[in-house]
């Protein structure tokens, strides 16, 4: 592939990315997202797992998942609320994938509280407070020692 191509290709896939981050809870699917880039919706699935190794779906609900987070860590609303709000139309589904991200369902994110911190500075918590992408959460502690 020639220098040129690739650029453009990569140009495309930043684009993509900056929409699911920006428009994270607009329903967005992937032939909205391809059609945002003139491509196919396999071509942009290819082309995106290979530049930022892993799919447009699981990289917008991780987005969907991290801005969950702060809003189950600064608000009241419900889980149900939330899902809605970060662009999940089914609570099923986004509750399995926070899970999976997080390592806790959203409830229990909510009572056990994040190990960020009022004051602590903003790259800290950023790190502590970021799920984890391709089903890497830490396994629950089953209580045997």
């Amino acid at each position: 592939m020639s220098a040129g191509v690739e650029l453009d290709t990569l140009v495309r896939m930043r684009r993509v990315r900056d929409m699911m981050d920006r428009d994270f809870a607009q329903p967005l699917d992937l032939p909205t997202l391809a059609r945002a880039v003139h491509v196919s919706p396999g071509h942009l699935s290819r082309q995106f797992r290979r530049a930022y190794g892993e799919t447009p779906y699981s990289y917008l609900m991780t987005r969907r998942v991290e801005r969950a987070m702060t809003l189950l860590r600064t608000t009241q609303l419900a889980v149900t609320d939330i899902a809605l709000a970060v662009g999940c139309p089914s609570l099923g589904t986004f509750t399995t994938r926070f899970t999976e991200l997080v390592g806790v369902s959203p409830g229990r994110y909510r009572t056990r509280g994040a190990p960020f911190r009022v004051g602590m500075l903003p790259c800290i918590a950023r790190r502590l407070t970021r799920p984890v992408r391709n089903r890497e959460a830490l396994p629950r502690e089953t209580g045997l020692s």
